[in-house]
């Protein structure tokens, strides 16, 4: 009699946990769903260019100019301790100028394009989701719609392009950085002679590899911009739904970026396999 009681009684408290975890799946598909529709919408209207260029050439000029410092910041010190520990391994071998051809394979491949996707959802990201944020709790993206005026093509579009834009710049300066840094620990520090140094960095780099890392980084800016914007016009009301939103955002983007990553690397490798 009790085995038979306590039977319904398990099964009534295991449907409230299935029906919130149910709708725990349903809400991260509405919400995925919002995301792709709220991107493709922004990028459908891209052939009307003179409708953004004015905002583009704004948001660009914003996203460099709170990225360029932080990139240089970054850049410098990451590619001197990628150096610095590859040579003191390949020191113990005797191959000491193998490091150069390390710290730019490293840095082309795969440190740069994330990199600039990470600052470019950190700085210029949050931004762009405070505004449009800040733009939805007073009721401007609802004034624009009365206008006739579609809020996606006038503030996701140019944000967008402009956020790859900036992507593909940070991401060359971020090797150019990174090897500066490379070159001050493995030829000033450590006695490798340039010329050594930088035969190494072009042995195992082709014309491939830089063209899948500049597509990787216009991918990431890509999607650093579109979840911000997402996150912006889709937030809470209230200074605390807009503060929420721009956390939200930067985590978001950056699973995604990782998440992209790892897809388009294991693409390139498949369609072309490294140098040895």
């Amino acid at each position: 009699m009790t085995a038979a009681r306590t039977v319904p009684a398990r099964r009534r408290a295991a449907v409230p946990g299935a029906a919130h975890l149910r709708g725990f799946l349903f809400g991260w598909l509405e919400q995925a769903g919002v995301l792709i529709a709220i991107t493709l919408e922004g990028f459908r209207k891209t052939w009307a260019v003179r409708r953004w260029a004015g905002e583009y050439v704004e948001q660009c000029w914003f996203i460099a100019r709170v990225t360029t410092l932080p990139v240089m910041l970054i850049a410098l010190p990451l590619g001197g301790t990628i150096a610095l520990q590859v040579g003191q391994i390949v020191r113990q071998i005797g191959a000491e100028s193998g490091t150069g051809a390390t710290v730019v394979q490293a840095l082309v491949t795969q440190v740069a394009p994330v990199a600039a996707a990470l600052l470019i959802s950190g700085a210029g990201g949050s931004a762009m989701t405070s505004d449009i944020g800040s733009r939805r709790i007073r009721d401007e993206l609802d004034a624009l719609e009365v206008m006739g005026i579609n809020p996606v093509h006038r503030l996701v579009t140019p944000r967008l392009w402009a956020a790859s834009t900036v992507g593909v710049m940070l991401c060359s300066l971020i090797i150019l950085a990174g090897v500066v840094g490379g070159f001050f620990f493995n030829v000033v520090r450590e006695g490798v002679t340039p010329g050594s140094y930088f035969d190494g960095a072009t042995s195992l780099l082709r014309l491939s590899d830089l063209t899948v890392t500049l597509f990787k980084a216009w991918v990431f800016g890509f999607i650093a911009a579109s979840v911000s914007c997402w996150k912006g016009m889709t937030c809470g009301y209230g200074p605390s739904g807009v503060g929420r939103a721009v956390n939200q955002a930067v985590v978001v983007a950056a699973l995604l970026v990782f998440a992209a990553n790892y897809v388009i690397s294991t693409l390139a490798y498949t369609l072309f396999p490294p140098r040895i």
